[in-house]
């Protein structure tokens, strides 16, 4: 199922940073991996994985590729899942 498949893709750590850290503004692969301490081969297989099943999308501007989260619906699935999560801990 495709659903279930994405939430696969979601639960891996890296890949959830990737799409964490990528949430606000639009990224190049350098600097992700950079930021978050990943070589960038590492960080481009990701992205091969989340571009494919729809999270993430590049934009090409000139040389370089930025990526962002692809739109809307992952972006508040994100957000809401983070403070879903903050809430539960606010009540520890």
């Amino acid at each position: 199922m495709l659903l279930a498949e994405t939430f696969r893709l979601l639960g891996d750590p890296t890949r959830l940073r990737i799409l964490m850290y990528c949430l606000n503004q639009p990224r190049a692969v350098g600097d992700i991996a950079g930021s978050l301490g990943l070589s960038q081969t590492l960080v481009s297989h990701h992205l091969r994985l989340l571009r494919g099943a729809r999270l993430m999308r590049g934009v090409r501007q000139s040389r370089q590729i930025f990526y962002e989260v692809a739109d809307s619906h992952v972006s508040d699935v994100l957000t809401d899942m983070a403070r879903h999560i903050q809430e539960d801990h606010a009540e520890d």
